[in-house]
């Protein structure tokens, strides 16, 4: 394995100084939440990655366990998506589709919807222009 030392001189194969470079990069996710009258809208911005994507996970299964089992993603505002963002993407199509729940997906720049078709998950979870399509396909 090669030397993977960052500017501190610490190896960056550690979670906590990934996490610590990744605020001092600037590349954080924030997520906001609001109830709309036909299910959830979480925005989504920033970078979905191995390091922010598991707060996407544990916020959207915190709003499955409050029983919201309609969802628009708003992907406006993301940068970057990983394959670790796919996946928690995935997991919580998977969660929803067991509580004959929905996952839309909107407003996706190039760079992210070019990476959902690559991937083949466009072809999974539905993907709209805008979040008010996605709001009436709900």
């Amino acid at each position: 394995m090669p030397d993977r030392r960052n500017v501190f001189g610490v190896f960056s194969n550690n979670l906590y100084v990934r996490v610590v470079m990744a605020i001092l990069r600037g590349d954080i996710m924030e997520l906001h939440v609001k109830n709309e009258e036909n299910g959830v809208l979480v925005s989504v911005t920033g970078r979905m990655d191995a390091v922010s994507s598991p707060e996407f996970e544990k916020e959207i299964s915190r709003l499955i366990d409050e029983d919201n089992v309609n969802f628009v993603i708003d992907l406006a505002g993301l940068d970057y998506i990983s394959s670790s963002g796919l996946r928690s993407i995935l997991v919580t199509a998977k969660k929803l589709k067991g509580k004959n729940g929905r996952i839309m997906l909107a407003s996706l720049q190039a760079v992210v919807r070019e990476v959902f078709e690559i991937s083949g998950f466009s072809t999974i979870i539905p993907i709209y222009e805008s979040v008010e399509e996605a709001m009436a396909a709900l």
